[in-house]
C-alpha cells in the first residue's frame, strides 16, 4: 500500500469508492451533485493551497482524505473514507498522517470537520485523536457542508 497525492486517472474509482461509503454503508444518500469537490478534486483541494490523498494497492483506491485550505491558519478534512476490508488494518492512520504532516508543513494551526452523526466509528477516531466536537455556532470561520445531522469536530495542531 502506498499513500500518494490525488492523479485524475483515479477520478472515477474515488468517486465510486465514496458514494458507496456514504450511500450504501451509512446510508446517508449524499448525491455526487451535491458533492461538486468531487467532480474537480485539483480545483477545490490543490489549487486552495491544500491537497488529497490517496491510498492504493496494486493500482486501486482503497481510501482517501483532502484537506482544503480555508485560509492561512484553518485546514478543512474532507472526504476520509478506507475500503471496508481494509479498515483496521491502520490505512486511516496513514492517510491521516500524511494530512497532518502536510497542514503543519503548511502552516496550518486548526482543522475542522464535519462528520455525519451517524458516523459513530468515524467519531471515535477523531476523539482519539484530539479534535473536539463543536456547535455550529462556533464555527470560526464560514464553512459550507452538506447538513445530514452533522457534527462538527475541530483540532488544534500547535
Amino acid at each position: 500500500m502506498q499513500i500518494i497525492k490525488y492523479n485524475d486517472k483515479y477520478k472515477n474509482d474515488v468517486i465510486e469508492l465514496i458514494l458507496h461509503i456514504q450511500n450504501d454503508e451509512a446510508k446517508i444518500n449524499l448525491t455526487l451533485q451535491e458533492q461538486s469537490d468531487l467532480t474537480d478534486i485539483n480545483g477545490y483541494y490543490t489549487e486552495s493551497g491544500g491537497a488529497f490523498w490517496l491510498a492504493v494497492e496494486e493500482n486501486e483506491v482503497i481510501g482517501t482524505i483532502g484537506l482544503i485550505k480555508a485560509n492561512d491558519d484553518y485546514g478543512i478534512l474532507k472526504k476520509f473514507f478506507v475500503k471496508s476490508e481494509y479498515r483496521g488494518k491502520k490505512i486511516g492512520y496513514a492517510l491521516y498522517s500524511e494530512l497532518l504532516r502536510f497542514a503543519k508543513q503548511t502552516g496550518i494551526s486548526r482543522v475542522l470537520l464535519d462528520t455525519p452523526s451517524v458516523a459513530v466509528k468515524s467519531h471515535k477516531f477523531y476523539e482519539q485523536a484530539g479534535f473536539k466536537r463543536i456547535n455550529k455556532k462556533d464555527l470560526p470561520i464560514n464553512y459550507d457542508y452538506p447538513d445530514r445531522n452533522s457534527y462538527l469536530y475541530l483540532l488544534h495542531l500547535k
